[in-house]
């Protein structure tokens, strides 16, 4: 027996195979039927609702459904109110004609087709129920303050359970805390009760979830009583007897509520939700702590709940059994009480459940119903839902306890088979086939997938497959050279290949291929690898100003071929829908943010693949709002205290507060800085000056700036009193030699105490024993003491006095009466020549009291007399040098060489300079001379030149001679060789001979005197080709011209600095001269006047000294093309012709609108007497407006001619100011039938002048038909 469960054993391993390659079976193929969903176990159902129990299941071919209940068939047929869903073998119970309550009952669904038999698990149908409670009579409780209490809540048992919840009259929870809570029945519990929990309306609620539906208990009436104060209000009544003869609660230890005694135990099923709860009562209110006796409270699920009253661990494990204590404490003691927790299980799957078995004929295969709970569940097995010892025998399989073995499998022997666990805490059942298939291989993978992965990222190609026998699986990659095995590639039994880290390299076609002994089936799939989209620029932390905008950006970089998408979260939210959130492609804009705008955004950027994020937080801060609450306290003579509250300081901490104040007794409308105080605190203690009326006032200050002063607080008046200081700054001086200032720093009106501020002056002699002479000033900073000796020093004091009394005693100060001039001048003066530039002047200080006064120094007075030479001239110019200070000598800087010079010494003080000491002369020696003044280059040669030069203008000395050096430079400015020769003293020129020719030569010549020599001068020279044309010193150049002129360029490497362009048009006449551009420090110039269509003739020039000959470049011949006239035909521009048209359209309407006026105005019977009036053209003519004399000024502002009349053929006034009918009696003007005019001239009514009534209709004038065209237009 032993030896055949070893055998078993090894079996089972050698074919854990097959179990581990469990494959889908494609539904085109046969196969017994799955159970793809059912109802659960239990199932409460809604008795108002049509009851559902679901059952699907698939198969080849599709399997028929068939119902059991309670163990036997349900006749579904037999049952109007139950129908069976089309392809399903889900039950719809129609309850609207009976009660839901008799469908409860245990149903299973069977679902079979050729192939086997798949059965559900049992489904329990109980209807939900929410009874009402019982009716009862609750009687009001009460109780003594302090004591404990439990409200019991009781509620009806329902299906589910409901929820408990205490509320009021006005459905508001009642509020719980460490003192009252609700236990986990629902009961409410009071560790002690208060005075204010006296109510009439603790109601339970009970909510039913599945009927949702709410019961409510009838109200509990609590009253608490405060005994003491009864007996002490009823004592005046009964002759001071208590009332209630029980004793006062005091003050107790905890005992628990719930549970009771000391120790209890709980049993709870593996996976479940454990609660312990422990209630305890006591005065003051006991604290609940838990622990584990055997170890420590496990750290994942655990909660506390109820103010510490009740543990939670959910997900319960059987390491979670164990003793757990709780410990009710409080002051007077603890209490404890043991919980001992046994877990016990329900079957649960070890490795799951078993899985489908697809096996070719003649293959082995197991299936394991692996298992555990406690305690230890028994295993049943069925095939097609009949146990399997009473089913149909098959020698390929062997049961073993909770395995099945099939050995040699053969067509034929499929089947369903249903493994059944159990213990007494539930069951499991689950359905697997042993399905008996010859397939060849083939792969349910799309052909031509395309996989996209991000770089770096797992990458998972699939290659689902189905074949019996099970295929092996082989992939390749792009040209199939090998298969891919080991890393990076990972094989999974399924088929998937994968790449742990996918890189670039890895992107390409992937060929799966699946094979067994019926054939082979190829898959071709693509990978692509993109890069990662990361967030480049983070937005960072931002502080901003209220009212200001914040711009927060967040730069991404992706792969080119996804589209990223970005959107931003605040505080894990949508953004509020305000368009002051503006979302740009890289950044948000907040604009005028305000408080609430303050939080953490986040940037989120996805792909199709993948995404990046990044948050910030927004901080707003604004100025803090001003304090508020200004108090005075502990006030005194001289010292008050102030608080205050502080404002909002709008997220930026308040760094100090700032008190100001206002003197409305001196300086009314002027705050005044007084102290500043740290921004933690809120209270200030403030010293205080005499006679001032304080109002006070607060300014908070963060990182924005200061806040808007608080309102002021009240007015807080010090009494007068004797000044505390006096005047500062006390100093003595004189403004003239014979009097003292006293001078001092007045104190302010915060400084003086009192009214009647004045300042008594007091001063002495210091080397004089006398007493001390005073004066009292007012309104005043300064006193003058005359008649006082010169420069004598004295002592001073300054106090200050009000009328309330003297300040301290003054400190003394120090100061001298004025000065004098001094009146000696220094003696023992002499100079000492150091050099040929410096010389130092000594002399014996004056004594002090000849000085009278303070000694400021001693200022030396030197000019130059002449030089000691006969070229340069005599100079007078004087200076002076001021040696600050006690001093008996100083020296003399910058002195001219061999020079004779002039100086004395003065003293100098405060007041000036005192007499000169007598003066004295030194000479210089010689020096070394300055650079010759000049060096010309002349006689240019083929091998020699000429050098000319003139004595330096500062000899400093008598000239020896003369230092000439030169050496040659070529082209690319290296030099060679220096020669030197020496030259007399009285030689200004030399020639030098064999020279090389078109050579440019350096020259270097400097003068010489004892000393040694000077500084050279420089020149540069080129010799010559020959005697009559010199070397040019241009090359390469070149010209071209463009649309702003021609540009000419060269190259120079000449000596000479002044070089310029020349320009003539070619065949120009005799008298034309050359047209010059200077082009100093360039290389290349663009001429800008040339002429289109000529030519012109071009050089370059090199200017030297006057004596020099000027180089020319080679000429260039400059063709400037001629340019298109770019000037235009007025008469063919659109714009002219229009204009002209309209004007001769205006004219042809000016014409018209005359002829019709002409002959509207025609002959008629009295042209005589129009003729016997003089002619307006008589008519003497205004200069200023050509207008006839005779007419009005408001001629021009009449209406226009040619208006319509009225239909009843009256011309109003208002109309036309040329109406014929003016011309009538009684505006009453007629015409024939031709249109001329019947009626007589008649006199004009006062409003109008009779030049107007004379006026011809005849020939209207110019004025006239230009109002008439007007109109018109």
């Amino acid at each position: 027996m032993e030896r055949r469960r070893m055998d078993t054993a090894l079996l089972v391993v050698l074919l854990m195979g097959h179990l581990a390659t469990a494959l889908e079976v494609p539904l085109d193929l046969p196969q017994p039927p799955t159970i793809t969903h059912q109802s659960p176990k239990d199932y409460i159902i809604d008795p108002r609702e049509n009851i559902v129990i679901h059952c699907e299941a698939k198969g080849k071919p599709h399997p028929s459904f068939s119902w059991t209940r309670n163990g036997t068939h349900f006749d579904i047929d037999q049952d109007p109110n139950v129908t069976m869903k089309p392809h399903s073998g889900t039950l719809v119970v129609d309850i609207s004609r009976e009660k839901a309550d008799i469908y409860e009952a245990v149903y299973q669904c069977i679902a079979r087709n050729i192939h086997g038999t798949a059965v559900s698990h049992n489904i329990v149908i109980r209807q939900s129920r929410s009874p009402l409670w019982s009716k009862e009579k609750i009687k009001p409780v009460v109780i003594q303050e302090g004591g404990s209490l439990v409200l019991p809540c009781e509620p009806p048992a329902g299906l589910p359970p409901p929820i408990i919840f205490w509320m009021d009259n006005n459905f508001q929870r009642l509020p719980q805390s460490s003192r009252v809570s609700q236990s986990l029945n629902g009961d409410l519990y009071f560790s002690n009760v208060l005075l204010e929990d006296s109510r009439n309306d603790y109601i339970c609620y009970a909510r039913f979830p599945h009927t949702r539906t709410i019961q409510q208990k009838q109200p509990i009436s609590v009253t608490v009583l405060n005994l003491d104060a009864i007996n002490d209000t009823m004592a005046a009544f009964y002759n001071d007897t208590d009332l209630f003869s029980e004793d006062p609660v005091e003050e107790r230890r905890p005992t628990f509520l719930i549970p009771s005694g000391s120790s209890s135990s709980k049993m709870v099923l593996r996976g479940q939700v454990l609660e312990m709860e422990c209630i305890a009562e006591g005065l003051p209110t006991p604290e609940i702590s838990w622990s584990k006796v055997s170890g420590e409270l496990p750290s994942k699920g655990t909660s506390f709940l109820h103010y510490q009253k009740t543990l939670r661990i959910v997900n319960v494990s059987e390491s979670d059994a164990g003793d757990y204590r709780c410990t009710a404490r409080n002051q007077l003691g603890s209490e404890h009480h043991t919980i001992h927790v046994t877990v016990k299980a329900a079957p649960y799957w070890i490795s799951g459940p078993p899985r489908n078995l697809v096996l070719a004929p003649g293959e082995n295969g197991v299936l394991t119903c692996r298992a555990s709970g406690t305690p230890k569940p028994s295993v049943t097995w069925a095939m097609n839902g009949i146990s399997i010892e009473n089913s149909p025998k098959d020698l390929s399989r062997n049961v073993e306890d909770d395995t099945i073995i099939f050995t040699d499998i053969q067509t034929g022997s499929s089947a369903v088979y249903q493994c059944n666990v159990s213990n007494d805490h539930g069951y499991l059942l689950s359905n697997a086939f042993v399905n008996v298939l010859s397939e060849p291989p083939r792969v349910l993978t799309p052909s031509n997938k395309v996989y996209q992965v991000i770089k770096n990222h797992p990458a998972l190609i699939d290659c689902a497959f189905f074949g019996s026998p099970i295929p092996k699986i082989t992939w390749f990659k792009d040209s199939r050279s090998s298969t891919l095995v080991g890393d990076p590639y990972i094989l999974h039994d399924n088929g998937t290949l994968e790449i742990h880290k996918a890189q670039a390299r890895n992107a390409g076609k992937y060929t799966c291929v699946a094979r067994n002994n019926l054939g082979i089936y190829e898959n071709h799939v693509y990978l692509e690898v993109k890069e990662p989209t990361r967030i480049l620029k983070q937005p960072e932390y931002k502080v901003i100003q209220r009212y200001k905008s914040a711009v927060l950006e967040c730069k991404v970089k992706h792969d080119p071929t996804l589209v990223p998408t970005m959107s931003w979260l605040k505080d894990d939210d949508e953004l509020p829908d305000d368009e002051r959130f503006v979302v740009d492609s890289d950044s948000l804009t907040i604009m005028d943010v305000t408080e609430s705008d303050a939080g953490v955004y986040t940037c989120i950027v996805n792909t199709t693949l993948d995404h990046d994020s990044a948050s910030v937080e927004l901080t707003v801060v604004e100025r803090p709002d001003p304090p508020t609450d200004l108090e005075l306290t502990d006030q005194k003579k001289r010292s008050v205290q102030l608080t205050w509250t502080p404002g909002d300081e709008h997220n930026s901490p308040i760094q100090n507060f700032l008190i100001q104040y206002e003197d409305s007794l001196h300086h009314r409308g002027y705050w005044h800085n007084l102290t500043e105080v740290p921004g933690t605190k809120t209270t200030a203690h403030l010293k205080l000056s005499a006679y001032i009326h304080y109002t006070f006032r607060v300014l908070a200050l963060n990182a924005v700036g200061f806040s808007r002063p608080s309102s002021p607080s009240k007015i807080y008046k010090t009494e007068p009193a004797a000044p505390d200081e006096n005047p500062t700054g006390v100093q003595g001086f004189g403004t003239e030699h014979d009097n003292l200032v006293i001078s001092w720093t007045p104190l302010s009106g915060l400084q003086s105490n009192g009214p009647g501020l004045r300042y008594r002056v007091m001063w002495r002699q210091k080397a004089v024993d006398s007493d001390w002479t005073s004066v009292t000033v007012a309104n005043n900073s300064r006193f003058v003491v005359s008649g006082t000796p010169t420069f004598v020093p004295y002592e001073l004091k300054v106090q200050a006095v009000n009328d309330h009394g003297v300040g301290p005693e003054p400190a003394i100060a120090h100061g001298f009466s004025g000065e004098d001039l001094p009146v000696a001048a220094p003696e023992m003066v002499q100079a000492v020549v150091l050099n040929s530039t410096l010389a130092e002047v000594h002399w014996e200080p004056v004594p002090h009291k000849l000085i009278r006064g303070q000694i400021k120094g001693y200022k030396v007075y030197y000019w130059k007399e002449r030089a000691l030479h006969k070229h340069n001239p005599h100079q007078m110019e004087k200076q002076i040098l001021t040696f600050g200070g006690n001093h008996s000598h100083g020296r003399l800087p910058a002195l001219h060489p061999f020079s004779l010079y002039s100086f004395n010494v003065r003293v100098y003080n405060g007041k000036g300079d005192g007499p000169p000491s007598p003066t004295q002369q030194f000479s210089t020696p010689e020096g070394v001379p300055g650079a010759p003044t000049s060096l010309v280059v002349t006689n240019l040669n083929l091998d020699s030149l000429t050098l000319e030069w003139s004595p330096p203008h500062d000899r400093n000395g008598r000239i020896t001679g003369y230092t000439l050096k030169y050496q040659p430079v070529n082209n690319s400015n290296e030099l060679g060789t220096v020669e030197e020769l020496a030259l007399l003293a009285n030689e200004t020129s030399v020639t030098l001979p064999n020279l090389k020719y078109s050579t440019r030569y350096k020259f270097y010549l400097s003068a010489k005197t004892v000393r040694g020599p000077g500084p050279a001068i420089t020149e540069e020279a080129v010799t010559v080709m020959d005697e009559v044309w010199p070397v040019s010193p241009f090359g390469n150049v070149s010209s071209s011209v463009g649309e702003d002129g021609a540009v000419i360029s060269w190259e120079y490497w000449g000596p000479e600095k002044t070089i310029y362009v020349e320009y003539i048009v070619e065949n120009s006449e005799g008298e034309e001269e050359w047209q010059k551009e200077l082009v100093n420090g360039s290389q290349n110039v663009v001429l800008k006047g040339l002429q289109g269509g000529r030519s012109y003739r071009v050089r370059l020039v090199a200017k030297g000294h006057h004596d020099q000959p000027l180089h020319h470049s080679k000429e260039l011949l400059v063709t400037v093309p001629a340019v298109a006239s770019r000037q235009v035909d007025i008469a063919t521009q659109g714009w002219f012709i229009g204009l002209m048209c309209a004007i001769a359209l205006l004219i042809l309407i000016l014409l018209i609108i005359c002829f019709i006026q002409r002959n509207k105005g025609g002959k008629y019977p009295v042209k005589e007497k129009e003729d016997a009036h003089t002619d307006p053209e008589f008519q003497p003519m205004k200069e200023d407006d050509c207008t006839f004399g005779e007419y009005s000024d408001n001629e021009d502002h009449k209406p226009l001619k040619g208006s319509r009349t009225p239909s009843n053929g009256t011309v109003k006034r208002d109309d036309s100011d040329d109406s014929l009918v003016d011309y009538g009696e009684g505006g009453e003007g007629q015409f024939n039938e031709d249109g001329s005019f019947i009626g007589q001239y008649s006199g004009k009514s006062g409003s109008r002048d009779t030049a107007e009534g004379h006026e011809s209709s005849e020939a209207p004038s110019p004025i006239n038909a230009m109002n008439s065209l007007n109109s018109f237009v």
